[in-house]
This record gives C-alpha cells, sequence and structure tokens, in this order.
C-alpha cells in the first residue's frame, strides 16, 4: 500500500514539472522544473529496486547537468522575440515529431506487460547489486571507455565556460599592476583655479 502511494506521488511529482519544463516562459524557471522532475524520477528508480540510476539521477544530472544548465541560461542574453519568431514556421515539423513520440509511448506501454511472457520464463534474480556488478564492469573491462567519457565531459564543461565567458567592449577592465604601482601624487591632482576660469579637465 505504502509503495502504491509512493509510486503515484513520485509519478505525479514527475509528470506536472515535466509539462511545467515545456510550458515555463522563462528558462531558469524551465531548469528548475528540470531539477525537480529528475529528483521525483529517481524516487521512482528507488521503487524499483534501481538505486544506481536513482543515485546517477541525483549527483549527475541534478548535480552536474542540470545546475550547469541554470548556469549558461542565467548567462546567457536570452532575446525572447527572436525565440517566438520562427514558431509558426516550425510547428508542422514540431507536430510531426509530437505524433511519432506519442505513438512510441503508446507501443511502449502495450508492450511493458507482455516482455517476460515473450521468453516463457520470468527474470531470475541478481546475484549481487546491480551497483557492485556495475562498478567490477566499470572499473576493470570497460574502464579505457569509462575515462574516455570522463574526458568528453570535461572537454564540454570547458566549452560551455568559454561560450558563456564573452568580452564585452562596452566594460572598462581594470589592471591590478598599474593601480599597485600607482602614487598618492600622481593620482591626486591639487588644483587652485581662479575666479570664472572653473576646472579643467
Amino acid at each position: 500500500m505504502i509503495a502504491t502511494i509512493a509510486f503515484y506521488l513520485f509519478a505525479t511529482l514527475t509528470i506536472a514539472p515535466a509539462l511545467a519544463v515545456v510550458f515555463a516562459r522563462n528558462p531558469v524557471h524551465s531548469v528548475l522544473w528540470l531539477i525537480l522532475a529528475f529528483f521525483n524520477a529517481a524516487g521512482l528508480m528507488l521503487l524499483v529496486g534501481a538505486e544506481f540510476i536513482a543515485m546517477l539521477l541525483v549527483i549527475v544530472y541534478v548535480g552536474a547537468v542540470a545546475v550547469l544548465f541554470l548556469f549558461v541560461v542565467m548567462m546567457l542574453d536570452i532575446d525572447f522575440a527572436s525565440l517566438r519568431r520562427g514558431f509558426s514556421a516550425n510547428l508542422p515539423f514540431g507536430i510531426i515529431i509530437a505524433l511519432v513520440l506519442l505513438g512510441e509511448i503508446i507501443v511502449a506501454v502495450s508492450a511493458w506487460k507482455v516482455g517476460p511472457t515473450l521468453s516463457n520464463h520470468a527474470i531470475p534474480a541478481a546475484a549481487q547489486p546491480n551497483i557492485v556488478a556495475l562498478g567490477q564492469l566499470l572499473y576493470s573491462r570497460y574502464l579505457f571507455a569509462f575515462e574516455i567519457a570522463g574526458l568528453l565531459l570535461l572537454v564540454a564543461m570547458i566549452g560551455a565556460i568559454v561560450l558563456t565567458h564573452r568580452s564585452r567592449g562596452d566594460l572598462r577592465t581594470p589592471k591590478v599592476s598599474k593601480q599597485i604601482r600607482r602614487r598618492p601624487g600622481e593620482a591626486i591632482r591639487m588644483l587652485d583655479p581662479g575666479v570664472g576660469e572653473g576646472m579643467k579637465l
């Protein structure tokens, strides 16, 4: 009973933020809704016994990807008028993609109960936890591929930082070395203008 209540709670709190991600007008709000959807999806993974997937959703997607999205969106100067400009032109293509995804969801839901019966036997229970099995595979047989994936993520993070760190021409960046070498006599000028002469800049 408790598992059923938890399932419907996590499922509702996953679908609702997912819809809010799509329909939110502010991109920052969309990323925040996405983080909430990831947390509830991790709860669903815990209910089915996939604790490693739940940990990945929280640590990797929430702790790294979604937070990186949030910072990138907050740093970008987004022009909302240009975003809405091509909506009508791309609407038929978007409807086609939505119909294809809807058909895939219907097929997946209808084949959900048929899966174990296709092989005429139930899925055997695992001899060890999936975290132990994945750890042994990642750090033994697939160690090189695991390191390459980490290197690719590092390059992607550096690329995102470089793209968002733009130099603006209207900003005057002070030179620290020049400020340190400056003497008080060079910084302050005592002027004694005459009557009616004013200040010379």
